[in-house]
């Protein structure tokens, strides 16, 4: 049955929690970006020295400009079910809950308590003898608040937050070289098919020019390309070339399973890749170094970390200054279940108190002394995230340009091979040029085209080099 004086304490718990949302919260926000103090680290010139191109912007689907709907998938799943994104998605939440604890003590607190006790006396003797029992109940509402008047709390709960924010931004910078290392992980796949089919390709060379030679061998045409010791070697190559094409099947199942591995699958290589790499896609905006400071997360989140030490030295400065408590008490105290709320029992007490250190032994001292130590710390790393960032998109622009360069040349290459080799089997027909030419040829046009399948998987993996040191975003499919 709910009384009028029940009505009256559940009002007064209403009331206090609001005062708790209002008055308790300690309102703060963010630091202020401290990126100026590594804006001077910057090229002379303001422009990237390893190109002339100085287009602003970011490329937000960089993933999707190489063209294949399977690989985009594939990075989607990846964020998805790799259980290290998992694990950095626990992180944000718990940075998020850290920084939310951190104000708790300049919140407004209550609790509610309720007590019984029943106590019998035994009197012994006369005329005293006999015994007494009496009953207690208690109901107590109790308050205590610690204004937040100099700021110290708001400080630790901005550093907080600072760091709550460099914790979401490392994830974001763990989202994306994921999708880096996918995109990597199918490229390795699709160059490890091109090279397996190389390795069939040049088996049946293979077995066509040693079917040429046993044909001589057994026809006695010595002169003519026809010997022993050419026919072994016609045999060795065939040999070679069945262990190579074993070697190309075997980093065709190693690519799968890596890939399925990143993706968060179980590794059976059963994960069919493309039998062909991506076309290169053209190169992405490099905007200026000034605006790689705002765009790389992981910059930002040394910068997050950097912007909390600020914050965290202020709150050990003002922990010299006077700590004050408020505290307040209601309740009521009776000997009869039934009344405990009733008004007439009702007892109350509020009380504030101060509190200020004199002596601390060194402590406030010493903290102040580490906190600032960290602040340098922080500084360093900031500058040395921003100098290694700064390396990778000029190593990145330098290496994508000779890159391009070689693969020219060695396309070049590739087809003077192929002619060469043409040529030597025909030559090698008609009785011109002994076997070794011939083996020479095709060992030249089988190497160049090898490499240049492996140039181009190495220019298409330092295009991605490339989109993640420009600090470049993408988004998954079903992602707006």
């Amino acid at each position: 049955m709910i009384t009028k004086n029940s009505k009256r304490y559940t009002n007064c718990a209403a009331m206090l929690a609001t005062c708790s949302l209002v008055i308790g919260c300690v309102v703060t926000k963010a630091p202020e970006s401290r990126l100026n103090d590594v804006s001077g680290m910057t090229d002379g010139n303001g422009r990237w020295t390893a190109t002339k191109e100085g287009r602003s912007g970011v490329d937000r689907d960089w993933v999707k400009r190489f063209s294949d709907a399977k690989l985009s998938r594939l990075v989607n799943e990846a964020v998805t079910s790799n259980p290290d994104m998992r694990v950095a998605a626990e992180r944000v939440k718990q940075a998020q809950q850290t920084a939310y604890i951190a104000g708790a003590s300049g919140r407004l607190k209550s609790s509610v308590g309720l007590d019984g006790n029943r106590r019998k006396n035994v009197f012994v003797g006369f005329p005293f003898g006999g015994s007494q029992t009496s009953n207690t109940y208690g109901l107590d509402l109790m308050v205590s608040w610690e204004p937040d008047i100099w700021g110290r709390v708001s400080a630790g709960v901005s550093a907080a937050v600072a760091d709550a924010q460099a914790v979401e931004l490392e994830r974001r910078a763990a989202e994306s070289s994921l999708a880096a290392r996918v995109c990597k992980a199918w490229f390795a796949l699709c160059e490890a098919h091109e090279q397996n089919n190389l390795a069939s390709q040049a088996h049946e060379l293979r077995k066509k020019t040693l079917e040429a030679v046993r044909e001589r061998f057994e026809s006695a045409l010595t002169e003519e390309g026809g010997a022993a010791s050419q026919l072994r070697l016609a045999e060795t190559n065939l040999a070679t070339s069945l262990a190579n094409k074993a070697k190309t099947g075997g980093d065709v199942e190693a690519a799968q399973r890596q890939l399925e591995l990143l993706v968060g699958r179980y590794p059976s290589a059963s994960l069919k890749g493309s039998v062909k790499l991506p076309r290169v896609p053209a190169k992405p905006p490099s905007g200026l170094p000034s605006e790689l400071l705002m765009r790389r997360p992981d910059i930002l989140a040394a910068e997050r970390r950097y912007a909390a030490t600020g914050k965290s030295i202020r709150e050990a400065r003002l922990a010299v200054f006077p700590q004050i408590k408020l505290t307040g008490n209601g309740g009521s105290n009776t000997d009869s279940l039934s009344k405990i709320l009733s008004s007439q029992f009702g007892v109350w007490s509020i009380g504030a108190n101060i509190s200020q250190n004199i002596l601390t032994g060194g402590q406030v001292k010493g903290e102040l002394s580490i906190r600032t130590s960290r602040e340098r710390q922080a500084l360093a790393e900031l500058q040395s995230t921003v100098l290694k960032a700064f390396g990778e998109v000029e190593s990145a622009l330098a290496a994508d340009r000779w890159l391009a360069k070689r693969i020219t040349e060695l396309e070049k290459a590739n087809k003077l091979a192929s002619e060469a080799a043409s040529s030597s089997e025909e030559d090698f027909v008609t009785g011109n040029v002994d076997l070794l030419t011939v083996l020479t040829a095709q060992n030249n046009k089988i190497d160049i085209a090898s490499s240049l399948v492996l140039l181009r998987r190495v220019q298409l993996d330092n295009r991605v080099n490339l989109h993640l040191a420009l600090g470049g975003e993408f988004r998954t499919v079903g992602r707006k």
